[in-house]
Order: C-alpha cells, then sequence, then structure tokens
C-alpha cells in the first residue's frame, strides 16, 4: 500500500513538471493581441505626461499571466508598479497587470488601436502606448481654427473661437457671449497643440488639456472631468 502510494506521488510530481515545462514553454500566437503587445516597448504615463516610463511585455509565462519589466524610474513615478508580477488579457480583451495572488492592480481599455486608459484608485488616469505615438498623433493647427462648443456632462456651457492669427504656435482663444461663469472666470487668452492634445491656456494657472476622441470631439483630461469640446 505504501509503495502504490510512492508511484502515485512521484507520477504526479512527473505530471506536474511536465505541465509546468509546457507552460513556460508556450507563447502567445502570432497577430494575437497578447504578441502585438510584446512586439515593442511601451510607455507608461500619467494623463498629462508629466510622468513617463518605459514597460516591457514579455512572452515568457509567469504565475498568474505573462512576465513583464518595468524601467527602474517606474517604481518612483507609479509605486503600484512593484506589486506588478505579471500581464494577461482578461476575456473581455481588457489588459491587466496582477500581482503575484492573481490580484488586478491596474486594468487598461484599448480607447483607440496602440493607446490603452486605465483609471486607477489612489493612482488617476494612467495611459500606454507606443514611444512617440502621442508626438505623431499631434493634430496640424490649421485643423483646428473656427469656433467650438464646449459642453458640460452634454449640456452646453459656452461657444469659443480657435482664431488663427497666431505665431510661435500659440493662438488667440476668444469666448463668445453668455459662456458658462465657470468658464469666464478662467481668463482663456490663447490655446495651442502639444504632443496630440488641445491646450487652453489662462492668463494664469496651468492650461486645460483636451484629448481627442475623434475628427471632431476633444474630451478634457483627466478623464475624471467630463467636459467635452466639439465642433
Amino acid at each position: 500500500m505504501r509503495l502504490r502510494a510512492t508511484i502515485a506521488a512521484v507520477l504526479a510530481c512527473c505530471v506536474a513538471w511536465t505541465c509546468g515545462a509546457a507552460a513556460q514553454a508556450e507563447e502567445p500566437a502570432a497577430g494575437s493581441d497578447a504578441a502585438r503587445l510584446a512586439a515593442t516597448p511601451w510607455e507608461l504615463s500619467s494623463a498629462d505626461r508629466e510622468r513617463v516610463c518605459t514597460v516591457n511585455f514579455r512572452t515568457a509565462r509567469a504565475t498568474h499571466g505573462f512576465a513583464v519589466e518595468f524601467e527602474a524610474a517606474c517604481a518612483t513615478l507609479f509605486p503600484v508598479v512593484k506589486d506588478v508580477a505579471a500581464w494577461l488579457f482578461a476575456d473581455n480583451d481588457l489588459l491587466r497587470l496582477v500581482d503575484a495572488r492573481g490580484k488586478t492592480l491596474i486594468e487598461f481599455g484599448e480607447v483607440e488601436t496602440g493607446v490603452f486608459e486605465a483609471p486607477t484608485p489612489g493612482v488617476g488616469l494612467l495611459f500606454l502606448q507606443a514611444p512617440g505615438s502621442a508626438n505623431q498623433a499631434s493634430r496640424p493647427a490649421d485643423d483646428m481654427f473656427g469656433d467650438w462648443t464646449m459642453a458640460r456632462a452634454g449640456t452646453p456651457i459656452c461657444t469659443l473661437t480657435l482664431d488663427s492669427n497666431g505665431s510661435d504656435g500659440k493662438y488667440p482663444l476668444l469666448l463668445r457671449p453668455n459662456c458658462d461663469a465657470s468658464i469666464v472666470r478662467q481668463r482663456f487668452t490663447t490655446w495651442s497643440m502639444q504632443e496630440g492634445e488641445l491646450l487652453l491656456m489662462p492668463s494664469g494657472g496651468a492650461p486645460w488639456r483636451f484629448e481627442e476622441i475623434d475628427a471632431a470631439t476633444f474630451r478634457r483630461v483627466p478623464a475624471t472631468t467630463d467636459i467635452i469640446l466639439a465642433r
């Protein structure tokens, strides 16, 4: 009886080792989302891009997913990544960064091709994109000239004109009559395009930043705000 138990234990260990070895050798299928992610380094950044570092997604298997490597600066810029042990795509196409127990720490959704977004409690809005893609995506100022409507939660609150008579990439911004007081008191004076974002600059303080949703719509970032700018 003891001999049978010993043989069974040895066989169980062999099976477990074989399965583990197979899992370690498994790689994402060519053309899959996982293979695409592992094909190039990616930039992890805050919504305002004041914090940026590099992430490499590996195809080697890890517990609860695939191996991931962060640039040393990431742990300082985004302390949450210190506990990230693996990455995987969930069944609903969400990219998850998980800890050693499989708990999801950051969950990214692809908002456009090659750009992932993750509203993260205690951290804010995080972005993941290929290096340089923010610069490449920048719209020329010529596309922006004219009147735009600003809305909050779907309700128009101001019409403004992005004027073309500027220099050095900065242009005058004009508010039309009857704008909401919350917009008027910002005292916007100029606008510009930087790294794919539309910036509305007040006479003092930080600019309001808007990211492009489509050719005629921009959304203020961070995404916790609810202000939309549309043609």
